[in-house]
């Protein structure tokens, strides 16, 4: 990385995930490898497996603002409160119009406009019930925007579109205006609403992507030879950007400095993804931050449970990491699904309390690891203590040929 450039750090983490509600109790369950994961009955499309969120929704604002709004703002609202607080940081520290939010998203408007199709439907499809707030409800910035009015911002706010890579994608974001000096704080993460969306459901069965097992908890599992999809989630994780010396200044608790960052594109098919390209964004990160394969301690997986997709990731961490003994791997997802925009942040979020603990959390759902996915050091069914941790290299990758890693490394100050 270029020193001469602004050093950006993480210092507070709000999350809704569908198994935990902040990023304590996230962790616990992560390295005890618990799942969450439950089955739900979507309208039109019947019993599937899915990770809902569960968080206390009025607590940061009201039920007829929620009722008004989203299901993406709602969350975001809630985990953009819960950073700041992780934070110890009151809104005022900074000037209001200097505050940037960035919300990476997969997708939004299919569940507002699909439930307002469903309830016309009941008035013989008369769009005189359609209701005004449609169009703000749809809009891309809306989760975003949503933020801004509940905590007063007046700086930019806006979406990250960058399909699961998105989360990572508004990270890089927030670490980009800081540097250039356009904000002094930045709010950034990313968000899901899929689990209310019959397309999105239906599409991935279409495609022979989406998980089916007996049991929901066991139907994410990345790496094994019965993986059969992808499990839809819904949740999301905002976090706290500072300039180091801000943060050192206010004497804050720092989780983590990003030091590295690439996105680029496979520029080949709509949906396969390609691990030539998927190695390059990861080398290209770790330029960026001057750091070499074995200066990584864990990497963090995008793997989704798709028979294709994880042999091609794992075909991109073989060609960089063959001669990295000391770096291990894992999988979030097979605990929580796969949360689309707001995969990557609640991935890397899951994994940042490594820097203290020195624990690697678990791949789990692994019976039957397929060899094509055998990589040196995955950590599977059981958590791992290493000596020290440092440097945690995150993967996001997305349709469309869009990929993206963070790098989060270990204070130095």
């Amino acid at each position: 990385m270029d020193r001469n450039q602004q050093r950006v750090v993480i210092t507070g983490i709000g999350l809704a995930a569908p198994n935990a509600d902040n990023l304590q109790v996230f962790r616990a369950k992560l390295l005890a490898g618990i799942s969450e994961i439950k089955e739900i009955d979507l309208r039109y499309f019947g019993p599937a497996p899915a990770g809902i969120c569960t968080f206390d929704e009025t607590r940061y604002r009201k039920k007829k603002d929620n009722k008004r709004g989203t299901r993406a703002g709602c969350i975001g609202v809630y985990c953009a409160h819960e950073a700041l607080a992780d934070a110890s940081l009151d809104i005022d520290y900074y000037d209001r119009s200097r505050i940037g939010v960035y919300v990476g998203l997969t997708e939004h408007g299919t569940v507002e406009t699909e439930n307002e199709i469903f309830n016309i439907s009941q008035y013989n499809y008369d769009v005189k019930y359609w209701t005004h707030h449609h169009n703000p409800r749809t809009v891309l910035n809306n989760p975003a925007g949503e933020i801004t009015m509940s905590l007063g911002i007046t700086g930019p706010h806006y979406a990250i579109g960058a399909a699961c890579a998105a989360g990572n994608a508004s990270l890089i974001q927030g670490v980009q205006m800081l540097r250039l000096g356009e904000v002094d704080m930045a709010l950034a993460g990313g968000i899901s609403e899929s689990t209310g969306s019959f397309g999105i459901f239906a599409s991935f069965k279409a495609q022979g992507a989406l998980a089916e097992a007996d049991d929901p908890r066991l139907a994410c599992k990345p790496f094994d030879l019965e993986r059969n999809g992808i499990v839809v989630s819904e949740g999301g994780c905002i976090y706290v950007l500072e300039r180091l010396e801000k943060a050192l200044e206010r004497g804050a608790k720092i989780y983590g400095e990003i030091v590295g960052y690439c996105i680029n594109s496979d520029a080949r098919d709509f949906v396969l993804p390609y691990d030539k390209r998927q190695a390059e964004c990861m080398q290209q990160a770790m330029d960026r931050a001057g750091l070499r394969p074995c200066d990584i301690d864990i990497i963090n997986t995008h793997a989704t449970g798709t028979k294709q997709g994880d042999i091609e990731e794992c075909k991109a961490i073989r060609q960089l990491f063959a001669d990295a003994p000391s770096t291990y791997i894992n999988n979030t997802k097979s605990n929580i699904g796969h949360a689309m925009g707001a995969a990557g942040v609640l991935e890397l979020a899951g994994n940042l309390p490594a820097f203290e603990d020195n624990m690697v959390h678990p791949t789990i759902n692994v019976s039957n690891l397929d060899p094509e996915c055998a990589l040196p050091n995955l950590v599977i069914n059981q958590p791992l203590q290493l000596p020290s941790v440092s440097t945690i290299l995150n993967n996001s990758f997305g349709m469309v040929g869009i990929n993206s890693v963070i790098i989060v490394k270990k204070i130095e100050k």
